[in-house]
């Protein structure tokens, strides 16, 4: 039989030398798992006679019990240690500040902001959202527009043309959103009372002007549309969305190919101390152009001059987000500055309502 006091030190200091409970459960399996040390001994109990199994069998049983006690205050120490590093890992300064949630933290871009309140404010005078893709064709960029070819105004617009496709004419990047007008009546009937936000391009790039930037037009055909109607809603427009209570406007003759009369609006403001201040002042700010839809562009776009008429308006939202907001520069709109975002944006939940103020 093997020497039970030599196998009784092993089997003791191998439980004192386990370092973790992987360790430990080693030790116990090697003593007394089915093949272990001392499970052999008492499997050998069966081929000893009566005096010697009653003998060894108290020795073999004294050796488990002590070997089964170690095992238990080992491990009792081991978990003991384990909870030790792991409360000292896991350890929290609660005099530190609770970090803000990213529901705190995260901000809404300005121009999304003010797309949000122009369509707050237009959706309260009854208009709808129309929306149409950033590539379009020549057609209705330019032509259905009353731009004829070769017409000098084209040249204004600085536009991104691609590659010629196989019936060799050639996409671009939308210059504005009045392809959008033409899409509209071309697939609705009048009455149509519609605004047209989205983003636009040129090759075009300084402190007010980026290749990318976003307009909103609007369009109202209708039998009776005319001039008086234009000029309520941009003033309703302008007090809502700069939240004055009266603004001041004038309209004074320009060109557009696509209305007749057209109009530049400039809306009345003080310019005191660096500031701009609308519905005040006696400085004056050009901020949008309008105009009648020009009689070509209605036929064009299958709509009966002779019984419809109908107004248009646009503006850069870049722009106009600029002047409410006191943004000096147009290039950190894009340049993705979490820095700059957190001062200019807006929390998520400041939704823009005329009842609750747009900019609350």
């Amino acid at each position: 039989m093997t020497d039970l006091s030599s196998l009784e030190s092993e089997t003791l200091a191998a439980i004192a030398a386990a370092s973790d409970e992987n360790a430990l459960e080693a030790v116990r399996v090697g003593a007394l798992g089915k093949k272990g040390s001392i499970s052999a001994l008492l499997a050998t109990l069966g081929k000893m006679s009566p005096d010697e199994r009653k003998t060894a069998g108290a020795a073999i049983n004294a050796l488990k019990d002590k070997a089964t006690s170690a095992l238990g205050e080992r491990r009792a120490v081991l978990k003991e240690a384990a909870l030790d590093a792991r409360l000292a890992a896991e350890t929290v300064d609660v005099t530190l500040p609770v970090r803000e949630a990213p529901f705190e933290t995260g901000r809404i871009h300005p121009i999304s902001q003010v797309m949000d309140e122009l369509t707050a404010i237009f959706a309260d005078m009854g208009f709808s959202i129309a929306e149409g893709p950033d590539v379009e064709s020549d057609d209705y960029n330019f032509t259905k527009l009353n731009f004829p070819a070769g017409h000098p105004a084209r040249e204004m617009h600085d536009t991104f043309f691609f590659n010629p496709g196989p019936d060799g004419n050639r996409k671009l990047l939308r210059t504005h959103t009045s392809p959008v007008q033409v899409r509209t009546m071309l697939a609705n009937k009048p009455p149509i009372r519609v605004i047209c936000p989205g983003r636009t391009y040129r090759c075009d790039s300084d402190q007010t002007h980026t290749p990318m930037f976003h307009q909103v037009e609007g369009l109202v055909i209708d039998k009776t549309a005319h001039l008086g109607h234009l000029k309520w809603i941009l003033e309703e427009f302008c007090k809502a969305f700069f939240e004055v209570p009266s603004v001041k406007m004038r309209f004074r003759p320009s060109f557009f190919p696509f209305t007749e009369p057209s109009m530049e609006v400039d809306i009345q403001c003080s310019r005191k101390g660096g500031e701009i201040r609308f519905g005040e002042g006696d400085d004056w700010l050009e901020i949008l152009g309008c105009g009648m839809v020009h009689s070509n562009v209605l036929r064009n776009c299958g709509v009966d001059p002779d019984i419809y008429q109908g107004f248009a308006w646009g503006m850069g939202i870049d722009r106009i987000a600029m002047l409410k907001y006191g943004m000096p520069d147009l290039r950190p709109f894009f340049e993705a500055d979490v820095r700059w975002l957190s001062h200019y944006g807006f929390r998520p939940l400041d939704l823009p309502s005329l009842a609750g103020g747009l900019s609350a």
